[in-house]
């Protein structure tokens, strides 16, 4: 997966285009990722311990990780990824700017 939990993503295609937010959750063997703010669905709950009045939340749910891309932290701007290998460690590249994506 081109993605990692924290990444800065911008939402290419579906209803919410154009939108981003941090990535809180990735889900690779589905090909899934939950971006903060995209993708509102509501749903219904029952009360409970921890929700004693119940009622219909409003939750992120998943979208397909291909329609998600990178940001690019020089630009901010969306940007493909590379690979490279820099002092032994395989590290994530943007392709824009060259700038290196893992810490």
């Amino acid at each position: 997966m081109h993605v990692k939990k924290g990444d800065k993503v911008m939402v290419i295609s579906g209803k919410d285009k154009g939108k981003t937010g941090t990535i809180l959750a990735v889900f690779p063997k589905k090909d899934r990722v939950i971006v903060e703010g995209v993708n509102i669905v509501k749903k219904h709950s029952k009360p409970s311990q921890a929700n004693p009045q119940g009622g219909i939340i409003d939750m992120e749910a998943p979208i397909h990780v291909s329609n998600v891309m990178l940001l690019d932290p020089k630009t901010n701007e969306p940007t493909r990824i590379g690979y490279e290998v820099r002092d032994g460690k395989k590290v994530r590249v943007a392709k824009k700017s060259g700038e290196v994506l893992d810490k």
